[in-house]
């Protein structure tokens, strides 16, 4: 099981959101290469970047940074954020990123979705962002009907890499994870989990490595000093479910 520093790219700047509200956003640095090759150093295995200029604009915006957080660092990294054609994930995955991951247009277009996992397998994980028990869309700006874990069990027959499940609610609001959707996730599809949003605590990480998920993204926490990576990696010792 992974803890996964997440670096939120806006502007060319690492920033966190509160709730995936644009404007309440805090900036913790100028150089989000920095910030990787940080996270990298405090013992990361992994590093999820999203393109928060792009998921608002439908199109990623940062990819230059992307590209030199690749250069720059030796650990696999995951994308997202915007990405709503072929060619945008064909582009990205050309710069060294690991994985990319896709929400928005999975909605609209389960064909795209088995078209991408075929044409690029192992390196396409699903994005599930849930607000108000319903699955949302484009940035986080509105919802479909869609309920996480039948918008999961349609996914899991593409055979996606992953599902990374956030609730809106609790990102960046260190105030714990969604433990009971997880719950009903984990129950629903086989597919490997990453849970996000909320993780504020040892103690919240503990909870989730009780859960057969494989990893968890972490946010606001690490950037204030809530949580230790390396005392969090540490915990985790020996707990190995990874599936990447």
């Amino acid at each position: 099981m992974l803890i996964i520093p997440a670096i939120d790219l806006k502007d060319g700047k690492c920033v966190r959101l509160t709730q995936g509200q644009k404007g309440a956003e805090t900036v913790f640095s100028n150089n989000p290469v920095d910030v990787a090759k940080s996270w990298q150093a405090q013992g990361a295995k992994y590093i999820h970047v999203v393109d928060l200029d792009g998921a608002f604009e439908g199109k990623p915006k940062n990819l230059s940074i992307v590209e030199q957080i690749v250069k720059n660092t030796k650990i696999p990294i995951q994308f997202g954020g915007g990405l709503r054609t072929t060619q945008d994930v064909k582009r990205v995955l050309e710069l060294g990123v690991n994985r990319v991951i896709v929400g928005t247009r999975a909605i609209d277009s389960p064909s795209w979705v088995a078209e991408l996992c075929s044409k690029f397998p192992k390196r396409i994980a699903i994005g599930i962002d849930v607000k108000d028990g319903k699955v949302a869309v484009k940035g986080w700006t509105s919802v479909c009907e869609w309920t996480a874990p039948a918008f999961a069990k349609e996914m899991e027959r593409l055979l996606p890499s992953a599902i990374i499940y956030t609730d809106i609610s609790k990102d960046g609001m260190l105030q714990g994870p969604n433990i009971l959707g997880l719950q009903e996730l984990v129950a629903t599809v086989v597919t490997p989990i990453i849970a996000s949003g909320g993780v504020s605590s040892l103690d919240d990480v503990k909870a989730l490595s009780q859960l057969p998920i494989t990893g968890m993204i972490v946010g606001k926490a690490l950037y204030t000093g809530h949580i230790n990576l390396s005392e969090a990696n540490n915990l985790l010792a020996g707990r190995n479910r990874i599936v990447f």
